[in-house]
């Protein structure tokens, strides 16, 4: 059966592109070269990541949704959007193993006058680089000519409640002028304001500004973290007060680590690194470190070793309210105390298992009674559904990394 839209790669990306085009009517199909999804989403079931929920899933399948795993559905679509992932690799430049495969897969059936976007973060110049010629390659057919190409850089809040797909403009550059109105034409179905940027290059510069910038500010705020902890001054009250200036600051706040699936890019290519980003990354990635530390300390502090110590972890995703661990630092975080000999549980009301080293994490089912009975209690995530003022009560020691307690309640990192 035709479609007007395939999303490709049903991951954190694809899913929510396909549920805002399902939602406003567009006959959407979710294919992925992995299985597995494929038969989880046709079955109603809510993915791994948590992005979307049950009925969310129900709803769009009513709505007309069909997840497949058959490539030869690809060539009966108008518009395909590529939302394939593209993880860190060992060289710390983007992986584009996965964006290959789907535009070769797209390739051997792509049909004259359609429209093509890539939304995976990218190095600049791989949409009319790599991904123009991949497709060509394999269509036989010209971009720009006998299909439209261009890149629009995937922007999501995951969980938020006031940035929804709608409400979010999405920017987009394409191969000519022609193929920008093309893709300006699909995402104006979906978002109340599209940007026009003035190629595919400067949109795929424009995620990894975004994402960089998120990054290195966030690593400043982690730096200011150790540095008021040394000097006894209270960061959470500095970053009260600074976020009062109506101009020339944005607040970002510190945690134990940073999360999510956009990672940090600093290297393009051949090209020369951003050793800003560079030296934001190595800051971020002390954090974790640097919670054990204090963590040890506290312990100390109050006649205890991290040998043999209870610890209780509060909130092991990498953001409130939902249930995506991606690059979350409680994992390190856990390895690291077990390192110290501490015996672990954890507490997360959207993970129902978790293992460490391939080993099951004990999980607390009553929370304040774990907290009674653990020697510290650091709460990494801070969930909708935690009252940590009576946290704070019933707790023998608690460790803060996100400052959400009231103030004098806990210690902050």
């Amino acid at each position: 059966m035709p479609a007007d839209l395939a999303v490709i790669g049903l991951g954190h990306h694809g899913l929510p592109l396909a549920q805002a085009a399902t939602a406003a009517g567009i006959a959407t199909i979710g294919y992925d070269t992995d299985p597995r999804p494929v038969a989880e989403l046709a079955a109603g079931r809510s993915p791994v990541d948590g992005s979307l929920t049950v009925p969310e899933i129900r709803r769009m399948l009513s709505g007309g949704f069909r997840p497949t795993a058959d490539p030869a559905e690809l060539g009966r679509v108008r518009t395909a959007v590529l939302c394939a992932p593209t993880p860190l690799g060992p060289d710390r430049a983007l992986d584009l193993t996965a964006v290959t495969d789907a535009a070769r897969a797209l390739a051997a059936r792509l049909r004259p006058h359609t429209t093509v976007l890539l939304e995976s973060p990218v190095p600049p110049g791989t949409t009319e680089g790599l991904l123009r010629d991949l497709l060509e390659a394999g269509s036989g057919l010209r971009a720009g000519r006998d299909f439209h190409l261009a890149y629009s850089p995937g922007r999501l809040d995951p969980g938020s409640r006031t940035h929804g797909f709608a409400g979010t403009p999405k920017v987009i550059g394409g191969l000519t002028p022609a193929c920008t109105e093309s893709a300006a034409a699909f995402y104006g179905r979906l978002t109340d304001k599209v940007v026009r940027a003035r190629g595919p290059r400067e949109a795929e510069t424009v995620k990894l500004l975004e994402t960089n910038f998120r990054h290195v500010n966030i690593a400043l705020v982690n730096e200011m973290a150790v540095l008021c902890h040394e000097l006894g001054v209270d960061l959470w009250d500095v970053i009260r007060c600074a976020e009062t200036k109506p101009f020339g600051f944005q607040a970002f706040r510190p945690g134990p680590g940073v999360g999510g699936h956009g990672a940090p890019v600093d290297t393009i290519g051949a090209h020369r690194p951003l050793r800003l980003v560079e030296l934001a990354g190595q800051v971020n990635e002390r954090m974790p470190r640097y919670v054990v530390q204090r963590a040890a300390t506290l312990l100390n502090e109050h006649g205890k070793s991290a040998r043999g110590a209870r610890i209780l972890l509060l909130g092991i995703t990498y953001k409130p309210d939902l249930p995506d661990r991606q690059g979350s630092p409680a994992d390190e975080i856990a390895r690291r105390l077990m390192d110290l000999g501490a015996a672990v549980s954890y507490h997360d009301p959207h993970v129902p298992d978790w293992r460490v080293r391939e080993l099951p994490v004990p999980r607390a089912d009553s929370l304040y009674e774990a907290a009674a009975h653990a020697d510290l209690t650091i709460l990494l995530q801070h969930h909708r559904t935690y009252d940590l003022q009576g946290l704070s009560v019933k707790a023998q020691l608690l460790l803060d990394t996100r400052g959400a307690t009231p103030a004098g309640a806990a210690h902050r990192l």
